[in-house]
């Protein structure tokens, strides 16, 4: 078995060399350049920016600081002649100085070749390296569990980082192909750059990934939905799906990631029917008053339904997630799955974590105790705050800003005793926020700077794995404000980080973590959980994290590390795919082709053996052929009344018969037969066998309040859906839009319907339920589990009160046609699986997806037939008797 890994970027990158020189690939690269030439590519020290920076924006520091810092530097960074280009954030990512070298000396030449000279053009060659952008924590999560052995095939599906365009012109894209398949286990996608270009920075980023993150995209300036990006991001969803499906083999799991590809995993299961489909979303899923606002939400829905089971980061975003299918696909959902009509779909949450054992290897690099002992020396006797962040409006830069300015404002002790580090990474670059940001800092730093103290320190840069990590280890406090976002792993970091092992460093540190991250689940309220909207409150925590006793400190960061170990990426990506495996294994299970046909020869003797006997039976489908509405009222047939009354003759039988139907249609179709049992409106009413008068099951004064406020609400919804009609029933409303003149607008505005009905109802304990064409609105606490629940008690009632001794109950049929009847196979399903009854059959009638563990592909003539047979068998038959009993 192998694991398809389908994310948008490859874990590897190309990087071309020119005459023994470097260019890795630059994202900001326009698309439709033409050579790639050293100008292209901009090799930076980091090290010494963030020298120059603390230089810079530390006035009055003096020549003796900066003495210091330099001393302290670590051998490759110390000195502008000498510096390293760090490009990539990995600690084993440093370049040589020849190739530094090299570049600026291309540039040069470039720049002073006379015109008219000859150029050499020089052989480009390339060389594939980790990629230390694109989702680092699947990665990490990847590596970590194949290290361990948990995973041992995986092989990556995604695109390389960088124009490709360029690779074919040079003649160089097949070989780099074939390298990244057979060396790194990698299957590239190739799109063209064009493409890319409008699926991913227009569709992706301009309009999917605000959206995800409650930000609407409708700035005046925007032309998010008047461009045809959709049209190009389904283009590149069915080149990833192409790529997996021309790679997939019997058995593999096929686990596909993020917003990128949403559509993927129907396109796969459309080619792939049997396929073992995962789909894990690592961003935030909105609620669906947001989602809805997408023009293509329908679309990005029905793909991501393709797979077998879908993965969040916590139980918010799954729940948002099966509200969003009930109330946009009008589809049935439960606690974790969502039922079609012809398969199922498991949802479920597990959050991401990182990977400790690579911490702990990197913790011990000695460039981190370097660079531990700069800023102690740099900050010492102050307070250390760290925050580190994409220049994006969802992380909350601005309020985190105001909000610490509010803080030095109302605790002026803490003024020349604290101080704010903050990393703006480049990705994400906003020029706007970023000015923004910059006037915010400078105000600041205006109004509570002094010659020796700046509390504000700005870096907007990327910063080398080392320096974050000693930042990490040497800091008080972490301040992340993210207005939204999946999941926050620096804040797993930074827990980790703060073991104290590493001399120099600090430990137990606190945390100050935004609500709205998908990490404040995990942390569980060991955190410093704040509202970022709220500045005051966030004031507050941070004079909290620095004034905390010890021992609060302590208690604290134990809570935090132990989730942080607890759920790191190793157990992510292995639950993944164990669960991915266990769920398809269930789903095969219940589908139509893997239920064995029901055959009586086991089941009679099992029938003869018995002495107490209990059927429940739904009405609609399986006695009597469904009718277009439940309110027509039918006359039951004469086989079916004659086959019912000759099983309930028997005295050791009990039949009870199951409807949605209102108590006086049932007496009317079943008038004939008195001794058999009725349960009507789906459990709310019950009739025993031979009583006159029924029994209602739930409070009158809760229905009769309930119905008054969906009354309205679906008047209002009747009368703007020509051709719906609404049925009342005693303990529930349907609205019935079958005969709707836009069955496509009145099956939207019904689950839009359903979705308010079940907001507004919930405290009167009502819920509204798709049915087919129709929607359902019923009672909460009475249904037919309920009902079968009161007969089991009745009957094992009167067997103690009865003079004639009578055992419990040892035979159980249960057969139903509909998703209604799902709840009462797994009642009984779990009756025999704990052996409270001694023979449990549980039967589906037609075809559709069931937990029952028989079915019947005749609906009524086949129920009826069996039914019969088990009535008029003799007691004692042979074996060939037996046999002829086959349905």
């Amino acid at each position: 078995m192998a694991i398809l890994s389908v994310s948008l970027w490859l874990p590897y990158t190309v990087e071309l060399t020119t005459e023994n020189s470097m260019q890795p690939w630059s994202d900001e690269e326009q698309v439709d350049s033409q050579q790639p030439n050293a100008e292209d590519f901009k090799v930076v020290d980091l090290s010494a920016n963030m020298t120059e920076s603390l230089k810079t924006q530390t006035p009055g520091i003096g020549k003796a600081f900066l003495s210091v810092l330099d001393d302290c530097l670590p051998a490759h960074t110390a000195g502008a002649a000498d510096n390293s280009g760090i490009i990539e954030s990995n600690i084993d990512s440093d370049h040589s100085q020849g190739r530094h070298t090299s570049l600026l000396e291309a540039k040069s030449r470039k720049q002073t070749q006379p015109k008219g000279s000859t150029k050499r053009t020089p052989k480009n060659q390339w060389k594939i390296t980790p990629d230390a952008k694109g989702n680092s924590g699947l990665k990490n999560a990847v590596v970590a569990a194949t290290k361990t052995g948990d995973v041992k095939d995986v092989t990556w599906v995604g695109k390389m980082r960088g124009p490709t365009d360029r690779l074919s012109r040079m003649g160089k894209l097949d070989e780099i192909l074939d390298s990244l398949e057979h060396e790194h286990d990698c299957l590239a996608v190739i799109c063209e750059d064009k493409d890319f270009d409008k699926s991913y920075n227009h569709y992706c980023r301009g309009i999917l990934w605000p959206v995800l993150h409650y930000q609407i995209p409708d700035n005046p300036r925007s032309k998010a939905y008047q461009d045809h990006s959709w049209e190009y991001y389904v283009k590149m969803n069915q080149l990833f799906a192409d790529k997996t499906v021309s790679s997939w083999k019997r058995g593999d799991l096929v686990w596909i990631h993020d917003y990128h590809l949403f559509l993927v995993p129907a396109m796969v299961r459309q080619k792939l029917p049997k396929a073992k489909i995962g789909f894990f979303l690592h961003s935030a899923m909105p609620s669906s008053d947001v989602f809805r606002c997408l023009p293509n939400r329908i679309e990005i829905l029905e793909g991501i339904l393709g797979a077998n089971v879908v993965g969040f980061q916590n139980r918010e975003y799954s729940a948002h997630f099966l509200h969003t299918c009930h109330r946009l696909l009008c589809v049935d959902t439960s606690q974790d799955t969502i039922h079609l009509e012809d398969r199922s779909i498991n949802v479920i949450d597990i959050p991401i974590g990182v990977d400790p054992a690579t911490l702990s290897s990197d913790k011990d690099h000695s460039s981190i105790q370097e660079w531990m002992k700069i800023v102690n020396e740099r900050y010492r006797g102050m307070k250390l705050i760290v925050a580190k962040d994409r220049l994006e409006p969802i992380q909350g830069l601005k309020h985190k800003m105001l909000a610490y300015g509010q803080f030095l404002n109302q605790y002026p002790e803490w003024r020349g005793k604290v101080v704010l580090i903050q990393i703006c990474n480049s990705t994400g670059r906003d020029p706007e926020l970023s000015a923004r940001i910059s006037d915010i800092v400078d105000r600041i730093n205006s109004a509570f700077a002094t010659v020796a103290y700046q509390p504000v320190v700005l870096l907007n840069q990327d910063i080398s794995h080392c320096q974050y990590l000693a930042l990490l280890a040497v800091s008080d406090a972490l301040l992340i404000t993210s207005l939204r976002e999946g999941m926050n792993l620096i804040s797993h970091e930074y827990v980790y980080s703060q073991d104290g092992i590493i001399p120099g460093s600090k430990n137990n540190g606190s945390l100050i973590l935004s609500e709205f991250t998908g990490s404040s689940a995990v942390f569980n309220g060991y955190d410093i959980p704040v509202n970022p909207w709220n500045h005051q409150q966030c004031a507050d925590a941070i004079n909290q994290s620095l004034t905390m006793a010890p021992e609060e400190k302590k208690r604290r960061w134990q809570g935090m590390y132990d989730r942080v170990l607890q759920q790191d990426a190793r157990t992510w990506h292995t639950r993944l795919v164990n669960e991915l495996e266990r769920i398809t294994v269930v789903q095969a299970s219940q589908e139509r082709l893997s239920i064995p046909r029901l055959s009586t020869k086991s089941l009679l003797a099992k029938y003869n053996s018995s002495t107490r006997r209990l059927f429940l039976l739904d009405y609609d489908g399986p006695i009597a052929p469904r009718s277009p509405s439940v309110h027509t009222v039918l006359m039951t047939q004469q086989r079916a009344l004659n086959v019912l009354t000759d099983l309930a003759a028997d005295h050791n039988n009990t039949v009870y018969i199951f409807s949605q139907r209102m108590p006086e249609e049932m007496e009317q179709l079943l008038q004939a037969a008195p001794q058999i049992g009725l349960v009507a409106e789906n459990g709310c009413f019950l009739k025993k066998p031979g009583d006159f008068e029924w029994l209602q099951l739930i409070d009158n004064e809760q229905i009769i309040s309930a119905k008054a406020s969906i009354q309205e609400l679906l008047k209002h919804l009747s009368e703007r859906l020509p051709g719906t009609s609404i049925e009342e029933l005693h303990c529930s409303m349907v609205l019935h839009y079958d005969d709707a003149k836009d069955k496509g607008d009145a099956r939207a505005r019904a689950g839009e319907c359903a979705s308010q009905l079940n907001d507004t109802c919930r405290a009167q304990r009502m819920r509204a339920v798709p049915i087919d064409s129709a929607i359902a609105v019923e009672p909460v606490d009475c249904n037919r589990h309920t009902a079968a629940l009161k007969i089991m008690e009745s009957l094992n009632r009167e067997e103690h009160t009865q003079a004639t001794q009578k055992s419990q109950i040892d035979f159980l049929l249960v057969a139903g046609a509909d998703r209604t009847d799902e709840i009462l196979f797994q009642w009984a399903n779990k009756l025999r699986d704990e052996g409270s009854v001694d023979n449990v059959y549980t039967v589906s009638v037609g075809e559709r997806p069931t937990e029952a563990i028989a079915s019947l592909a005749q609906s009524v003539t086949g129920l009826l037939s069996f039914l019969q047979r088990l009535a008029t068998a003799p007691k004692d038959c042979s074996s060939d008797d037996v046999d002829s009993l086959n349905i």
